[in-house]
């Protein structure tokens, strides 16, 4: 697996790469956000915010916008707002600084194993919930025929709910099914990704169900 690790600062970017190197990693080091978004493309970006030329969000959006690789942000800000803005921006798992070498690795494995499995099976035709139109073939939702951009993890999300308009999928169901059945860290990522779409596809299309989970409204079996 090739990563690129983007870190300015030495003393933190040598031992990780080298720490990296030993686990059997193949790593490329940028030190830059210009030279992050110059590089060849990576299996998965380890990206420090705290660069010298560019904002991390900027890097990470513009990353995201280019492909579907795996992001791990790494931060110092842990406050709530910085963890929900990063995962709008599509990284698809943040660690907070000081960090432990071990932590970081096992988050690298969660990543490349979620990356490495299919999305989950999706309608074979076009599903519409309301004015939200799902495209299957092309991964692309429109609403009201408008294109919305979704982050890859949101589309699979999106497509997870939709396999059954209308059901209730338990918040314990959609971790495995649409994260990785081996996941441990909090289910606040779910709430973040709901809502973000519902931000993107309408805030009634997307349904809570207290203490149990979500739905994706099925207008059709209104009465």
């Amino acid at each position: 697996m090739h990563l690129l690790v983007v870190e300015d600062d030495p003393t933190i970017a040598e031992p990780l790469c080298a720490g990296l190197q030993r686990e059997g990693f193949t790593v490329n080091h940028a030190t830059t956000g210009a030279s992050a978004l110059a590089a060849p493309a990576a299996d998965l970006v380890l990206l420090d915010l705290g660069l010298p030329d560019l904002d991390g969000r900027v890097v990470c959006r513009e990353l995201r916008a280019r492909s579907a690789v795996p992001i791990i942000v790494v931060t110092a800000r842990g406050d709530e707002l910085d963890r929900v803005t990063l995962l709008e921006l599509g990284a698809d798992d943040y660690v907070v600084k000081p960090f432990g070498f071990r932590e970081l690795v096992a988050r690298i494995g969660a990543v490349l194993r979620r990356a490495s499995h299919a999305a989950p099976t999706a309608p074979d035709s076009v599903i519409e919930s309301g004015t939200v139109r799902i495209d299957p073939r092309t991964r692309r939702v429109t609403v009201e025929g408008t294109t919305v951009g979704l982050t890859p993890k949101e589309y699979d999300l999106l497509a997870y709910l939709a396999l059954d308009l209308g059901a209730v999928r338990t918040r314990e169901e959609i971790m495995r099914d649409v994260w990785d059945e081996h996941w441990w860290g909090s289910t606040k990522t779910l709430d973040v990704h709901i809502a973000s779409l519902r931000k993107k596809i309408g805030a009634d299309r997307i349904e809570t169900i207290r203490g149990v989970g979500f739905a994706l409204a099925d207008p059709g079996s209104a009465s």
